[in-house]
């Protein structure tokens, strides 16, 4: 995950809903590798197929986001 990569996912935020990708493990702070991965392994945020292509929808990353994120501790 490069600047170019986050900056390409940046624009996208402004234009287009969907992401690739790269884009979209730029976006969530993940590796495209390890996107990648949990897609196969059907753990990943919902992705769609517009033909051969893989894309991610900006408000399913948020939600994936936001159902896998650390719940506070409380003592």
């Amino acid at each position: 995950m490069d600047s170019d990569d986050i900056d390409r996912a940046t624009r996208a935020r402004r234009g287009s809903p969907f992401l690739n990708t790269d884009q979209a493990a730029a976006y969530l702070g993940l590796s495209g590798r390890s996107l990648k991965r949990l897609r196969v392994r059907g753990e990943g945020p919902v992705f769609r197929r517009h033909c051969r292509f893989v894309q991610y929808h900006i408000d399913d990353l948020d939600a994936w986001s936001r159902e896998h994120s650390a719940k506070g501790i409380r003592s």
